[in-house]
């Protein structure tokens, strides 16, 4: 089906796009090679990429020569620029850069997304004024975003278009620009994050500007209203003829929740309705992403009020997770809870969609060695956690997003970019290895049995977040890149 065909269908064709057939690939069994035996590029020629930078190629040579595993080689050559490839469009606004991202095989813009995809070559800006210049253009266009709609989580190219993922009849403020309005705490988060990146990065003050600065302050007050201490706040959503993870109760308010300083996220990372709304992962970011963004404000821009604005509301957040987030384990100890909502129900789950429970460390919600954490993710990665599945191809964790017993790679990345032994590592990695059915790239989900089944196969945040793990490996791990699995 034609990917134009797909956006035209509405979301609920975006969701099962792509479950691609054995016959594409079955895993690594009879990959193309070159007469020389070499895996042959995935990527678009030279003439066709979206973007390119120096930096990012010397990377790629320098990273890929450290490898002795021709095949996570090849991957990590594949994966790694992809982004760079296939979804920035970069260009000019108001004299400014401007850098729209895609997801992939979704032409809209995910604030949580764009960010991820970019986060991965941030480190090499300092080298490259091309890739600091694409920066400045992501920084700026997220600020456009959310001064259109602080609630939306995906927009459009064309800030007047309608959008273009069936969601115009969603029972919600749509305003233009906006391709979908799912509330979601972790979207303001992450261009937190990125802006905190960049700066620590590089100490260029170019991109937070006053237009920047407007947006964060309105981020920064979207919070405070999904607080919902006064009121329920402006925000409804309710999808028409959609399943449960797709709309909203009460009228498109939400389940009910004592106001006890947490903020409300009405839906995941993975887009799916939350069942209890303090969605834990999310505040726990929104912690750290606050206190990232205040350095910012304190050191890029010199606004020490703004500061002090993110870090009392990051230290209210911080008491209200402490005492409204934790849960039995079960067994005598405790956990963080996936969801609750302030009457002291909690439901303890894990979804492979970042920020999740185990991949706190990532978004620099939780240390790596933090005992707490660390049960907590040893309880997400078993039986306990309903989206656990073990399967003949790989273990990992999903979500409702895909269905029962499909495994998104990005929690196998997850996994070894906190796993602390080798031998836990060594098997995550065989697993990315055997499971991209033949592809050179990640997908977003793939049955537990069988990796030729799986969706998307154009998913630049999942190829960017493997990159990030041989990057890590690198760093943390060198010698484990010289082994072959």
């Amino acid at each position: 089906m034609p990917r134009r065909a797909i956006l035209a269908a509405g979301p609920a064709a975006l969701c099962s796009f792509a479950l691609c057939s054995p016959a594409l690939s079955s895993g690594t069994v009879g990959l193309a090679r070159e007469g020389s035996g070499r895996l042959p590029t995935r990527r678009p020629p030279l003439a066709e990429r979206r973007f390119t930078s120096r930096a990012v190629e010397r990377e790629i040579a320098r990273v890929k020569a450290r490898i002795a595993d021709p095949e996570i080689a090849w991957l990590f050559e594949n994966c790694y620029p992809n982004t760079l490839d296939t979804t920035v469009h970069a260009g000019t606004v108001d004299g400014k850069p401007d850098t729209f991202v895609i997801t992939g095989d979704i032409e809209a813009m995910w604030l949580r997304d764009s960010s991820a995809q970019v986060q991965t070559y941030v480190h090499l800006a300092p080298q490259d004024a091309n890739l600091r210049r694409m920066f400045h253009g992501v920084i700026q266009r997220q600020a456009r975003c959310i001064l259109i709609d602080s609630y939306a989580n995906a927009f459009m190219a064309d800030p007047t278009a309608k959008s273009n993922l069936g969601a115009i009849d969603d029972l919600t403020d749509m305003k233009p620009g906006v391709a979908e309005r799912k509330w979601e705490l972790d979207s303001l988060c992450y261009p937190m994050r990125l802006a905190h990146a960049y700066w620590t990065a590089t100490r260029d003050p170019a991109p937070f500007d006053a237009l920047w600065a407007e947006s964060m302050a309105r981020a920064v007050a979207t919070m405070r209203e999904q607080q919902r201490k006064n009121d329920d706040g402006p925000y409804r959503f309710e999808r028409v003829n959609r399943h449960a993870t797709e709309t909203l109760m009460l009228k498109g308010v939400g389940a009910p929740t004592r106001k006890v300083g947490l903020i409300h996220s009405m839906f995941r990372p993975s887009d799916d309705a939350c069942t209890l709304p303090f969605l834990i992962p999310s505040n726990l970011f929104a912690v750290a992403a606050l206190r990232m963004l205040a350095q910012v404000h304190a050191e890029a821009r010199h606004d020490n009020a703004a500061a002090t604005d993110c870090s009392a509301l990051a230290d209210e957040v911080e008491r209200a997770l402490h005492a409204h987030g934790l849960m039995s384990d079960g067994q005598g100890g405790q956990v963080w809870a996936f969801e609750v909502d302030g009457f002291g129900n909690a439901i303890f789950m894990d979804d492979a969609n970042v920020p999740s429970l185990s991949a706190l460390p990532l978004i620099g919600a939780a240390a790596s060695n933090d005992p707490l954490y660390r049960h907590t993710r040893a309880l997400a990665w078993s039986t306990r956690n309903p989206y656990f599945f073990s399967g003949t191809a790989a273990d990992g964790i999903g979500g409702p997003h895909k269905g029962l017993g499909m495994i998104w790679p990005m929690s196998v990345m997850a996994r070894a970019m906190t796993a602390d032994n080798d031998a836990e590592i060594r098997q995550c990695l065989g697993w990315l290895k055997t499971t991209h059915a033949g592809s050179g790239f990640m997908h977003e989900s793939f049955w537990k049995d069988d990796p030729a089944r799986f969706s998307r196969a154009w998913f630049a945040w999942a190829n960017g977040l493997f990159g990030d793990l041989i990057l890590d490996l690198d760093r943390r791990r060198p010698t484990l890149l010289a082994e072959r699995f």
